[in-house]
């Protein structure tokens, strides 16, 4: 009887501690709140790899302050009372226009790490694209999923085409990875900075009291990628060479992620098993000033507008607000990606905070 009491114990202090976390996610009313909530329970390290970016941060900067430079045009007396917000990507249904972008190493901000990501996912319908440098396999960030989630998988071209085509081998037999996201502005690792500040912003806000559940369960310190890569990302892919391998070795349909001008826009668009493309400086992670993704949208409306019905493009980067997903969307994003806030709401809530902040 005894173990029985304190079992009863335990799970009224389980669920007692996630009322309390419901109630302090259901408080968060902007993601800039979770990055906050977040920055007092992840550790420094954990901080500096999500917040870190290349050089002096101009287009991390620059992928945010752009959305407030474009303004709304709002057209009135239309009836909204009832909105579908679901849309396609590659045909597949989703129930937002909205995916997580392919972040690494999530379980340094909580334990559930990318599952946590995909639960959260799950609730809403919205498209998860797994890191190719997870911190959990692709299998573990699958298996809980509902039959109908969609799942894409970032790609890097390794060094050694073998590794790449042993992932491929994997991906290939999991049927909830819909599509293969073929990263390409990363030929070399980017130089990661944290600004001016350095770790001033982190150092704050452990003067402050976290607010804290109270049985918290603390991410770790040692985390690893849970698909290593042995020779690297390859600085020698070439658009026919890589295309033409890539479809060797997969029938997935091909999203290109990190096209950064028309042109390359336009070159993606020759290619039949491409269908898509996301724009994106990779959240200014790898070369710093260069374009955030809504410029180079609005080039290609300019300069090579039959692309946007050839192929789904989508944006990411910099995106904090609804009003900068309506203002994507109506410059011609098919979804757009967001990346750093779901590491923050991870780490500031769990599966609740990744929910709550999807929500925003």
């Amino acid at each position: 009887m005894t173990g029985i009491s304190n079992a009863g114990e335990h799970s009224t202090r389980a669920n007692k501690s996630q009322n309390k976390e419901a109630l302090a996610m259901e408080s968060l009313k902007s993601l800039d709140e979770f990055e906050s909530r977040a920055i007092k329970q992840i550790s420094k390290k954990a901080w500096s790899f999500n917040y870190a970016a290349a050089g002096d941060l101009i287009s991390k900067s620059l992928d945010r302050e752009v959305y407030r430079s474009i303004l709304l045009r709002p057209r009135v007396l239309v009836n909204v009372k009832e909105c579908d917000m679901s849309t396609t990507i590659i045909g597949q249904r989703v129930g937002l226009p909205i995916f997580v972008s392919p972040m690494a190493m999530a379980r340094l901000a909580h334990p559930t790490g990318e599952a946590g990501i995909s639960a959260a996912c799950g609730v809403f319908g919205a498209m998860h694209i797994i890191s190719n440098n997870a911190s959990m396999t692709p299998e573990e960030i699958v298996a809980g999923a509902a039959p109908e989630q969609i799942f894409g998988f970032q790609l890097y071209v390794q060094t050694d085409r073998t590794e790449s085509e042993a992932v491929l081998m994997r991906i290939n037999k999991l049927s909830a990875i819909k599509c293969i996201v073929l990263t390409v502005d990363e030929p070399v690792q980017g130089k990661h900075e944290l600004g001016p500040r350095g770790f001033e912003r982190y150092d704050d806000a452990q003067t402050e009291v976290p607010t804290q559940p109270e049985e918290p369960s603390q991410p770790g310190t040692d985390v690893k990628v849970a698909i290593p890569s042995v020779s690297g990302p390859a600085s020698d892919a070439e658009w026919d060479i890589t295309l033409q391998w890539l479809a060797k070795h997969t029938s997935l349909p091909i999203i290109v992620k990190g096209i950064q001008t028309y042109e390359d826009a336009e070159v993606a668009a020759t290619y039949a098993h491409v269908k898509g493309i996301i724009l994106s400086n990779h959240g200014g992670r790898v070369l710093d000033t260069a374009p955030p993704a809504i410029h180079t949208l609005l080039e290609i409306r300019k300069y090579c507008p039959d692309v946007l019905e050839k192929l789904d493009i989508m944006v990411d980067g910099g995106i904090r607000r609804g009003t900068d997903v309506v203002k994507a969307l109506c410059l011609g994003a098919r979804a757009v990606g967001i990346g750093r806030p779901a590491f923050w709401g991870l780490g500031a809530g769990g599966i609740a905070g990744v929910e709550r902040m999807l929500q925003r």
